[in-house]
């Protein structure tokens, strides 16, 4: 079977299963010859308990390759944490979730816990500690938030102890940062998504000409690997209009990565950090209007609808980076010998 083959296999396999079953080992990232990226844990010393944030410079690189970087920068880290997928194409039962175990025997995982935020392992606590630190990094507040962080690992959970703050935007501007995006004028790097959100609102209203991003109504424009989708939890809003009231306004907000676009199967494949506590895949349920491009249907829209499409201001790279990323054509035999997914000769 040839590499091209088995990678699309894998591809499509990782697409179709259940949250359960696309568990795994992380594999290790690549090296700086294959993929130029500064691992997270490099951003910062010491062990949990004593960390403390090195300050290191985000690289700026040529616009034509920051797509296909956000991608591959992406896509490392889900291969990091173990290739998680989070099937969001499902409309769920919210009168299946209870908490009494008994009560919950067959009811599916992602029913059941979903609205906790669940504990990894802490042998797996201690393997991704220095990197989540390392995202916080390169935000203006990191530093203060790992000290925090400290004063948690010191206490009684030890390593166990769940992060002190939501880490997806920090997870973001991270990748961002090692895509390329070096100054502030081109990526507002922030521990709370509005902030880059707000950015990307005055970049469409022509307030921000620097800016990568610039902000539309989802199901507004096309939607491309490489571009952001945001959703709202607290407030929330369904359209940029509803945002721009607020702008400067703290809110409860979450964007991934756009890694994939399945028109086939109508569904857009995005990476998030902090997704059920690790960086995941999810898998979310799209469709398209006559003469209108493909847009978000999120089966959570009462209460965290995708309001926000971060379009990002460069050449396109196609629909499926995903499976020409430098992780899956490094590692495509790799993963299929570790995981029930697949079968395949290499």
């Amino acid at each position: 079977m040839s590499r091209v083959l088995i990678l699309a296999v894998v591809v499509i396999a990782l697409a179709t299963v259940s949250d359960v079953d696309a568990q795994q080992a992380g594999i290790d990232r690549l090296p700086s010859h294959v993929l130029d990226v500064t691992p997270p844990a490099a951003r910062v010393r010491g062990e949990p308990g004593t960390m403390a944030v090195q300050a290191r410079p985000c690289p700026v690189q040529p616009s034509r390759d920051v797509r296909q970087r956000i991608v591959d920068v992406a896509v490392q880290e889900w291969g990091f944490f173990g290739f998680g997928v989070v099937d969001q194409t499902e409309i769920i039962d919210r009168t299946a979730f209870v908490r009494d175990s008994r009560a919950t025997a067959g009811v599916p995982p992602e029913v059941r816990f979903r609205g906790r935020r669940p504990r990894i392992s802490p042998d797996e606590a201690a393997r991704v500690a220095s990197s989540i630190a390392g995202y916080w990094a390169v935000t203006p507040e990191g530093s203060w938030i790992v000290e925090r962080q400290n004063d948690e690992w010191n206490g009684p959970d030890g390593i166990a102890a769940r992060w002190n703050a939501p880490w997806s935007a920090a997870f973001i501007s991270w990748v961002m940062c090692e895509a390329g995006l070096g100054t502030t004028g081109q990526f507002q790097r922030a521990v709370a998504h509005h902030t880059y959100i707000d950015q990307a609102i005055r970049a469409r209203d022509g307030r921000a000409g620097e800016a990568a991003f610039a902000a539309y109504d989802t199901g507004e424009t096309t939607i491309a690997p490489g571009d952001l989708l945001c959703s709202s939890r607290r407030p929330v809003y369904r359209t940029l209009a509803e945002r721009r009231r607020q702008m400067g306004e703290g809110a409860r907000t979450h964007c991934d990565v756009v890694v994939r676009i399945d028109e086939a199967s109508e569904r857009i494949l995005a990476i998030g950090g902090n997704v059920r506590g690790t960086v995941s895949l999810k898998l979310l349920r799209a469709q398209r209007e006559e003469g209108k491009p493909l847009r978000v249907v999120d089966p959570d829209e009462e209460n965290r609808p995708v309001f926000a499409h971060l379009k990002l201001r460069a050449e396109p790279i196609g629909a499926d980076p995903l499976g020409t990323s430098a992780t899956m054509k490094a590692f495509g035999c790799a993963i299929a010998a570790r995981t029930t997914l697949v079968a395949a000769r290499c």
